[in-house]
């Protein structure tokens, strides 16, 4: 960090107008707290105020943000979040009966006078998940029939269908069809309906019936009907004018005008990676600084409102909320009721367990209360309730900020919010603490306390590091790139869990959001990499040693790597359906060997020697041309002969050997990289298309972009003739879409990750600019407002799967060249 903030000095005069350029003010999705993959909320909208707030997953993670400027109240965060009333029961709510049958029934069967007295009776919901079901459910396909009484007296609003389907689903109301929805949409979710709901129902009996396929995977089939509750008017309430704001690597910034005032809202997430103790810390301060823009003096509040969906899955959660004041701090917290502490594994799951914290000084001078959601947005003061409450979704937690009599001089205040996770993980059968925790002797009010008193000083290095990492970007690959890895770096971090294996090992942990929801996937930690080896090889161990120690336990009885250790948050074993075994090894090979030359010594790798050797000879035997199985890409199938595949192996290789040379053995050094060289040679007569090096050996109509490659030229390997890395950019530069290079010649998708490591290869900034621009045009341009996707496709920009991976660390790779080729 020292020599990073030296670099700052001394660079300051020239790259003072790069830095203010460099910081991004367009991202498909804004940062706002991000800590790890349970404690991060996003505003998937570029105006603030324009949408709810979510977690990354998309669920409705609610902060509110209010401003009254002389007693006229602006909005500048977040909508009112919709809420229901139950009209007719899903299963999240409470289980109810059916019948169903799981063989073809004859014509008719949606409608209200089929008889099915021969159908089976059972209890939804239906899945194939022994844990969740109510009625198991194994066969492909499955019809349901429910009967039930509504009175049309009853008032209403908007009523909606509530449907969780996997995969295929048909709806039919009183035997209408009212719904088609194909695939599987992942959780119990408002789906369109032909018409007005309400119209459909009958007074009296109705029956809802739905047909649902199991196409492959899981199975799941849910709904019911709620009520869109009407909001209650508020015609005083006013919409802030946004206008600004800026991404930096720790910070998102947003400024607004509120009448005669003006607003400057920071989120930020102190994501330091030099002091692991404050990165494991999950606070994120939100600092708001006020000021009159009109010459004159008003009067001001500010108003923080969070939804308890912050600490549960699902809003119908029951959940528990405290006000008090401790440690010279004015607390809400709030949790589950039940607090079931890992008790769930999955891709789209949200923590329904630990406790969320909203915390501000005491001499802030705060108000705080606990109210419904309808509430939250009313009044604005709201007297305070009682300490504790219990609620379902009612659940809302609110903080009023008085900034009295405010003048153009701007005046600044802040507000913390935190999360305890308690044990956030399982490492082979043992929960884990947080790193933060790792001992336990610490408390969540301790450390936000802590936070209270370090704000000046972090706040301070957070700038610098912003100010630092922005010139460092700009400098290694222009502003448009500089761009991309300020919307990249929280991301990429916030998808990791930091703790302390039992034998006393950093484990840096990832989840695969939106891929598979594993844990410690090797081939995600691999495109993670460059940025954990410029700011913390440490990290870089981390992400390696639960996968050496599933070897070397014996636990994985493999003569290669792991394909991860298991589906988040359980890292007991690997879970993926097969191995990667070229791709897996040919990985942490080539890792092993970064984070030797990121650290200027070998010692890690003396520590795993043997099973580093069963490794590389794996790739010996089996690397050069690989049987049909997976790459990393999985999503684009089985491939036999890759030639990219093969690359990796020949690299892993070649790192063996550097890391032997390392530790001073000479000869084995000699001996491996002898064979390396060998298969390059091999390599480059299988792979030869002409213009370019296939895809798959000897199909000279094919191409791929060759990323692995891109280890050569950084370990210095020296492997490959020069003339391998000119001939493919060359090749690649006649191959772009409007928003990007696609992954090879199947598809006309990508792998934005995967571009920025093959731009690398390029010998000028030229070429380097034109491969990774139109990843910047992606970024700034795509209808796919998530976290950003990795895997987009090329002629429209839209996502095709993916979202908030921590893989766009790999957008660090020419900075890592830049670091490292300097330092040669």
């Amino acid at each position: 960090m020292k020599n990073i903030l030296t670099a700052v000095c001394l660079m300051a005069g020239v790259f003072a107008n790069s830095y203010a350029s460099a910081q991004a003010t367009k991202a498909p999705a804004y940062p706002l707290i991000t800590h790890n993959t349970y404690f991060s909320v996003w505003s998937f909208t570029d105006e603030l105020n324009e949408s709810t707030t979510r977690h990354w997953t998309g669920k409705n993670q609610s902060l509110l943000g209010l401003i009254k400027v002389d007693g006229i109240t602006y909005r500048f965060m977040g909508q009112k979040p919709v809420s229901y009333r139950t009209i007719l029961a899903d299963g999240d709510t409470k289980p109810y009966a059916v019948k169903y049958t799981e063989n073809k029934p004859g014509d008719g069967w949606e409608n209200p006078g089929f008889n099915d007295k021969n159908w089976k009776a059972g209890t939804a919901p239906f899945s194939d998940d022994p844990k969740m079901a109510k009625t198991l459910w194994k066969t492909r396909d499955l019809w349901v029939r429910r009967t039930f009484i509504y009175k049309k007296s009853m008032p209403v609003n908007k009523l909606i269908l509530k449907l969780h389907h996997d995969d295929d689903a048909e709806v039919y109301l009183n035997g209408e069809k009212i719904n088609v929805s194909p695939g599987a949409n992942g959780d119990l979710l408002p789906v369109k309906v032909k018409g007005d709901l309400a119209d459909k129902l009958k007074d009296g009996e109705n029956v809802l019936a739905m047909h649902c396929v199991n196409t492959g995977g899981g199975a799941w089939l849910d709904a019911g009907i709620a009520d869109e509750v009407k909001p209650p008017a508020d015609d005083n309430l006013k919409t802030a004018r946004q206008t600004g704001v800026l991404i930096n690597a720790t910070q998102t910034i947003y400024t607004f005008t509120c009448g005669d005032a003006d607003l400057k809202l920071t989120f930020t997430s102190p994501l330091l990676m030099d002091n692991l103790n404050l990165l494991s810390r999950p606070v994120t301060y939100v600092t708001y600084s006020v000021k009159s823009n009109d010459g004159k003096t008003h009067d001001i509040k500010v108003y923080f409102g969070a939804s308890a969906d912050l600490a549960r899955n699902k809003p119908n959660q029951p959940v528990i909320a405290q006000r008090f004041i401790q440690n010279q701090l004015s607390v809400l917290k709030a949790g589950t009721k039940e607090q079931p502490v890992l008790q769930k594994k999955g891709d789209d799951l949200r923590i329904d367990w630990g406790y969320l914290y909203i915390a501000a000084p005491v001499s802030a001078k705060a108000t705080q209360f606990i109210s419904n959601t309808s509430q939250a947005m009313g009044s604005f003061t709201g007297a305070p309730t009682t300490s504790t409450t219990a609620g379902g979704e009612a659940a809302f937690l609110n903080t009023v900020i008085p900034f009295g009599k405010v003048g153009s001089a701007a005046v600044e205040k802040y507000i913390e919010i935190g999360y305890d996770d308690l044990y956030p993980v399982q490492y082979f059968g043992k929960n884990l603490r947080p790193w933060w925790n790792k001992d336990g002797n610490k408390t969540m009010i301790g450390e936000l306390k802590q936070a209270a008193i370090d704000y000046k000083t972090v706040m301070a290095k957070c700038k610098a590091f912003d100010d630092a990492m922005n010139v460092r970007t700009s400098a290694a690959g222009g502003l448009e790139y500089a761009k991309l890895c300020a919307i990249a770096y929280r991301q990429a971090i916030a998808a990791h869990m930091l703790a302390r294996s039992p034998k006393g090992e950093i484990l840096w942990l990832s989840k695969e959001n939106f891929s598979g929801g594993f844990i410690n996937t090797v081939d995600v930690t691999y495109p993670s990499a460059p940025l954990f080896l410029i700011y913390n090889p440490k990290l870089a161990e981390g992400m390696l040693n639960g996968i050496f120690e599933f070897s070397e336990t014996g636990k994985f009885k493999h003569p290669f790597a792991a394909h991860d250790l298991g589906t988040y948050p359980f890292a007991n074993g690997q879970t993926y359906g097969e191995g990667m075994p070229v791709e897996e090894s040919g990985n942490m090979l080539l890792l092993t060997a970064a984070i030797a030359k990121a650290e200027g010594n070998a010692l890690f790798a003396k520590k795993h020697w043997a099973t580093l050797t069963t490794w590389t000879n794996y790739l010996i035997k089996e690397g050069l041309d690989p049987a049909n199985q997976l790459c990393t890409d999985d999503f684009a199938g089985h491939l036999a002969r890759n030639a990219n595949l093969s690359l990796k192996a020949i690299n892993g290789i070649g790192a063996y050997a550097m890391l032997a040379d390392m530790l001073g053995d000479k000869a084995t050094a000699a001996k491996y990289h002898t064979i390396a060289k060998d298969f390059v040679a091999k390599w480059m007569k299988m792979a030869d298309a002409g213009d370019h090096y296939s895809l798959v050996f000897e199909k000279p109509d094919t191409w791929s972009q060759k990323y692995n490659l891109v280890w050569d030229k950084l370990l210095g390997l020296n492997l490959f003739p020069k003339s391998v890395y000119e001939k493919e950019i060359k090749y690649y530069l006649t191959k772009q879409n409007e928003f990007g290079l696609p992954l090879d010649s199947r598809k006309t998708y990508t792998k934005s990750d995967w571009i920025v490591w093959t731009a690398t290869l390029a010998d000028n900034a030229n070429d380097f600019k034109a491969l990774t621009d139109p990843i910047y045009k992606y970024a700034t341009e795509t209808s796919s407002r998530v976290p950003i996707s990795d895997w987009h496709e090329t002629t429209n920009g839209k996502q095709v799967g993916f979202q908030a991976r921590s893989v766009v660390g790999g957008y660090f790779m020419k900075v890592l060249e830049q670091q490292w080729l300097k330092n040669k």
